[in-house]
């Protein structure tokens, strides 16, 4: 073989290789430039010579060779060879917690009978409209896995991908569209909260049709959230004309998201209008202010740090939820969480049995979940966990980042982002069952929570610099626990309430089986 041959074929497998790792991370050209940069700026390639080297027109030299392989964590010996690995069969949970059932009769969920039942069934559940609108709105999220396209051009048309933006240009954008602000003074009040305790509430905005925006003086000292309900105002104007149906914008108190002055508790047509148009346009106000593309890059370079937006104006809560927007791993989810245990926002992409919801609370949480161990933390530190998460025979481990923050009104509550890690770990050729079991035999020799092992531990290290993700590495670094959807049903061997009731059988089954034959 010629030495120009030679060179050919050693190009064409070193550009196959890379090309297969960056899509098997879900990265585009731009993700891998970027991160390139992160490790060697001097080295890292530009976007258009990473593609030659994909297609075989260049060799990558030594040093970027290294760079990439530190990014995939491989062994740079791994590129000399002719072998490529065989295809990743991703084991992990299904990305969506929408799962279809096929329910029969089927003509009971027609849509005819539907519209008479689903009021009827609030009605006597006590679920108001917005409670069932949140819902339907979460199902949408995580069968779309949180991405809305139209939603993003809309906020792309507006904000011409500029990103950081500055408050002034934020109303530099108002003023194009004809919008007027006017200011208002009023402090939080006392309000019922959605427990039923006692919450401050501020009103931080409201549109007034056609074409006025009413702002909250408070919150001129609070940048990030001013830029934010500008943001989601201007939405209002660019989704829905400036038609004016939609509720205030509050912190705090009760969120009724219901229209201005509707006390019913039941259903109403007009709520879910409501609460999806305050869906539409917090999703359009987080595109404007973090455009996909820079801002993607943008957590790439602070490693997906949830403090990222407090050099550009972003309020934490803003950058959490974006990240499962934008990120190229798409296994997230996102907690916001008040006290008791009252989740204002879910968004649960990896399908989290999460039966407490924002539809009702329960009386048995379990407590071992971060978000909830975080509210009765006095620390506004970040907080990192690795958890495996139990439910029947189904095992799952997640990684969060929590933190405890406060509203614009005051009153303190939890954020928390994290990722399912078992998807990850599979797109590298790892075991996650054999991972998740060696996790929980040692959370259970601690009685629940305990170190991660030696060999997991540098397993999840690995995957933190795939992902680059950095609170991972924090996560495994702490100890690990075991949690649960209900406390009632723990599955720890050290059962966290004491001993567990044991689950009777129906007698009305136990009469059947002792009269049928076999």
């Amino acid at each position: 073989m010629s030495n120009q041959q030679s060179l050919k074929r050693r190009a064409h497998f070193l550009g196959t290789k890379i090309r297969s790792l960056r899509k098997r991370n879900n990265l585009t050209l731009e993700d891998l430039s970027v991160r390139c940069v992160q490790i060697d700026a001097e080295a890292a390639p530009s976007v258009s010579y990473l593609s030659m080297i994909e297609n075989g027109k260049r060799v990558p030299s030594g040093r970027l060779l290294r760079i990439v392989a530190e990014i995939f964590q491989k062994d740079i010996d791994w590129f000399y060879d002719d072998s490529l690995e065989d295809a990743v069969i991703d084991s992990a949970p299904s990305t969506s917690a929408v799962v279809g059932m096929p329910f029969e009769p089927g003509f009971l969920f027609s849509e005819h009978l539907l519209q008479f039942a689903i009021p009827e069934l609030l009605a006597q559940t006590g679920t108001t409209g917005r409670q069932f609108a949140h819902l339907l709105i979460r199902a949408h999220q995580e069968s779309s896995k949180n991405r809305f396209p139209d939603i993003e051009r809309a906020a792309e048309s507006v904000g011409k991908k500029n990103f950081p933006t500055p408050l002034d240009e934020i109303f530099g954008i108002a003023k194009r569209l004809g919008l007027r602000i006017r200011w208002f003074d009023k402090p939080p009040f006392k309000d019922r909260g959605d427990a039923g305790m006692p919450l401050n509430a501020l009103v931080r905005s409201f549109f007034d049709a056609p074409d006025r925006i009413y702002l909250n003086r408070a919150l001129e000292s609070m940048p990030a959230r001013l830029k934010y309900d500008l943001a989601n105002q201007i939405a209002h104007k660019v989704l829905h004309g400036g038609d004016g149906a939609r509720a205030p914008q509050l912190s705090g108190g009760h969120a009724s998201g219901r229209r201005h002055g509707a006390e019913s508790p039941n259903i109403d047509a007009k709520d879910i209008l409501f609460a999806w148009r305050d869906f539409e346009c917090s999703y359009f106000a987080a595109a404007l202010l973090a455009p996909k593309t820079p801002f993607r890059q943008y957590l790439a370079r602070s490693a997906y740090a949830i403090n990222a937006g407090d050099k550009v104006d972003l309020t934490t809560a803003l950058v959490m939820r974006r990240m499962s927007s934008v990120s190229p791993y798409p296994h997230w989810h996102y907690f916001d969480a008040y006290p008791p245990g009252n989740l204002r926002a879910v968004y649960r992409g990896n399908g989290i049995p999460l039966p407490w919801g924002n539809m009702t609370m329960i009386s048995d949480p379990c407590q071992h979940w971060a978000v909830f161990r975080m509210l009765n933390s006095r620390s506004t530190k970040p907080s990192s966990q690795i958890s495996v998460l139990r439910n029947g025979d189904d095992r799952r481990l997640y990684c969060c980042q929590s933190v405890r923050s406060k509203d614009a009104a005051g009153n303190p509550h939890v954020l928390c982002a994290g990722i399912d890690l078992a998807p990850a770990l599979a797109a590298q050729n790892i075991d996650a069952g054999k991972t998740i079991e060696e996790i929980e035999a040692s959370c259970n020799s601690g009685g629940g929570s305990g170190p991660v092992p030696e060999a997991s531990r540098r397993q999840l290290v690995s995957i933190a610099k795939i992902l680059n993700i950095g609170w991972i590495a924090d996560g495994a670094a702490n100890d690990a626990t075991i949690i649960c959807p209900r406390s009632s049903g723990c599955p720890r061997d050290k059962h966290c309430l004491g001993r567990a009731a044991p689950k009777l059988k129906p007698q009305i089954d136990e009469i059947r089986e002792s009269v049928v034959i076999r």
